[in-house]
């Protein structure tokens, strides 16, 4: 199986693939979608250009999407939003499962705390992707995501499995 994960941002989307076999996890590929500055509806479309030709290219079986967290720029919370929008979007319309996770969550699957560093995240997402170039640090974070939602899936295998 191959997931996507994706950190929503209007700047920069990270995103990173990675193939799940059993317990194994393999690193494929990660980047960035940038988007220039100006008017929000160009940025916006360039960001699903971009977020689609990563997916048609990859072909994921399913998508991990960041949650976002409000700040204390209304204005900026609203734009990342929409960011967030197209991250869940992109997917979505590529017919892909998508599970929404908390950047606390995140941080707590891979690092095994919830208030972890950047780069505590960082060194365990190298740990458990041996040889893994991050693309930058939002990429690092959209292979976080990735890893959270393999994780969970892993484990509601398990669940049904015990259960039948």
């Amino acid at each position: 199986m191959k997931i996507i994960g994706i950190d929503p941002g209007l700047r920069n989307m990270g995103w990173g693939v990675i193939a799940v076999e059993g317990p194994r996890l393999r690193h494929l590929d990660n980047g960035i979608v940038h988007s220039e500055a100006g008017e929000l509806g160009p940025r916006l479309a360039a960001l699903y250009r971009g977020l689609r030709a990563v997916i048609a290219r990859h072909a994921p079986d399913a998508a991990a999407v960041e949650q976002t967290f409000v700040n204390k720029d209304a204005l900026g919370t609203l734009k990342l939003g929409q960011a967030r929008g197209i991250a869940l979007l992109a997917p979505a319309e590529a017919g892909l499962e998508i599970g929404e996770y908390a950047p606390n969550a995140v941080k707590k699957t891979v690092v095994g705390v919830g208030h972890a560093a950047k780069e505590q995240i960082q060194h365990m997402v190298r740990f458990m992707l041996p040889g893994v170039e991050f693309a930058g640090p939002d990429a690092a974070d959209a292979l976080a995501v990735a890893i959270c939602h393999a994780h969970h899936l892993q484990g509601r295998a398990l669940r049904i499995k015990a259960s039948a």
